[in-house]
């Protein structure tokens, strides 16, 4: 196969799965928020307690991505993909057809394991498989594409809940996963050898695709793999609780109708920041980045206390909050494959999600009931403080990377 014809492959691939991902998170998570207040009255429930369902799903999915990393590790990401959009539409089926709030439950639950198969994680194998020491810049490359889930599933969701009911929705999101994702899945499925893919990609764009053995020494990398999960769990807690009541929560602090507003600008400034660090960023050690979009959260947040009901810094916090969320979804796939390499990527990608996920599954609920009993001061306050303490983890990553190993090594690829 021809350099040339490798390189649109990849690209094709990246666009696929940049499709999938926008449906995907779209569907799965950021819609989840919209619908809660109509999930709860429809199941009369108080919506702390939906909010509780959905983080215990989070959690029971995190605790699965193990099992599903390695499972792409040894039949390909791809195929596992397949599998997750056909469980992710039947999952959506049977939530909106629940008959009461045990159906409703383990619907929810599902899922969330549905999704372990299909979101950012799966996708990142599947290009490691696919693109070897390459995939760094493909990762890049497909989270500008899935910044836009926020942008079109929070007003797409609120659009339809004017004119169907959230069981409804859900049936059509269940439609897209069957029409759209998993056809995109298999043609990837079928299309790529997977355990071949990486010998015949492009290092760099300019040479034979390698396997990348990490920059890390063996001694090492048990010390880097706390501070790489203290750090990521911190920062995926404060964007958890956020993301899942940006809306209401700046309702609260007196935006008004304007809150809409400010939350439709976190999608656009992701895509910023992924575009920014795709053209500028090559210079930024991938920990480093990773420190510096951790630390965007708490300051966005910072900024959001002391102006709020201030329209500019709301603005202000939606910008600073987006480009770390969108950064974030960057370090999550680069600085694993830059430590530690593409050797076992899928399965070392799930045990980082599984801790993660255990320590951030429970902050909607926790970020709900803290703005129903405190207020949203205090639960602000909250959660700089855990956004700083995943900076402080990061520098210490950072700093350990640069002294265990300044230079990373490359292996020749092999065929097996």
């Amino acid at each position: 196969m021809s350099l040339s014809s490798t390189q649109s492959r990849l690209t094709i691939l990246v666009w696929a799965l940049g499709t999938t991902q926008v449906i995907g998170y779209g569907t799965l998570y950021y819609a989840f928020g919209i619908l809660a207040a109509p999930m709860a009255h429809d199941l009369d429930w108080p919506q702390e307690w939906v909010f509780g369902v959905f983080s215990a799903a989070l959690l029971l999915g995190g605790l699965a991505a193990p099992l599903a990393g390695r499972q792409m590790d040894r039949l390909g990401a791809g195929r596992v993909m397949v599998v997750g959009s056909l469980l992710s539409a039947l999952a959506l089926a049977c939530a909106a057809m629940a008959p009461g709030r045990v159906g409703f439950v383990f619907s929810i639950v599902a899922i969330e394991l549905a999704a372990t198969l299909v979101l950012y994680d799966a996708a990142f194998a599947a290009l490691a498989q696919a693109a070897g020491s390459a995939a760094k810049q493909r990762i890049t490359q497909l989270t500008l594409i899935g910044g836009f889930a926020s942008t079109a599933f929070w007003p797409l969701t609120a659009l339809l809940l004017e004119h169907l009911t959230w069981r409804e929705i859900f049936l059509a999101f269940a439609l897209l996963h069957l029409g759209i994702c998993a056809p995109l899945h298999l043609l990837l499925a079928r299309s790529l050898d997977w355990r071949k893919a990486s010998a015949l990609a492009l290092a760099g764009g300019s040479a034979p695709a390698t396997h990348h053995a990490g920059s890390l020494s063996p001694a090492a990398r048990p010390r880097a793999f706390l501070w790489m999960a203290a750090g990521f769990s911190c920062g995926g807690f404060v964007l958890s609780a956020v993301l899942m009541h940006v809306v209401p929560m700046l309702a609260t602090l007196g935006l008004g109708a304007a809150a809409a507003l400010v939350g439709s600008l976190f999608g656009p400034a992701q895509v910023v920041a992924r575009l920014v660090n795709m053209l500028f960023g090559g210079r930024l050690a991938a920990t480093w980045l990773a420190v510096l979009s951790t630390a965007l959260l708490p300051c966005g947040l910072a900024l959001l206390l002391v102006s709020a009901p201030a329209l500019p810094g709301a603005l202000a916090f939606a910008l600073l909050f987006g480009m770390g969320s969108g950064l974030i979804s960057i370090v999550r796939g680069t600085v694993p494959l830059m430590l530690f390499g593409t050797a076992d990527y899928g399965a070392r990608l799930g045990r980082l999600t599984a801790i993660r996920v255990v320590t951030t599954a429970a902050a909607p609920f926790a970020l709900a009931v803290l703005l129903a009993r405190l207020g949203p001061a205090w639960a602000l306050s909250g959660l700089v403080l855990i956004g700083l303490a995943g900076v402080v983890a990061l520098i210490a990553l950072a700093r350990l990377s640069a002294s265990a190993a300044p230079q990373p090594r490359l292996t020749p690829a092999t065929s097996g």
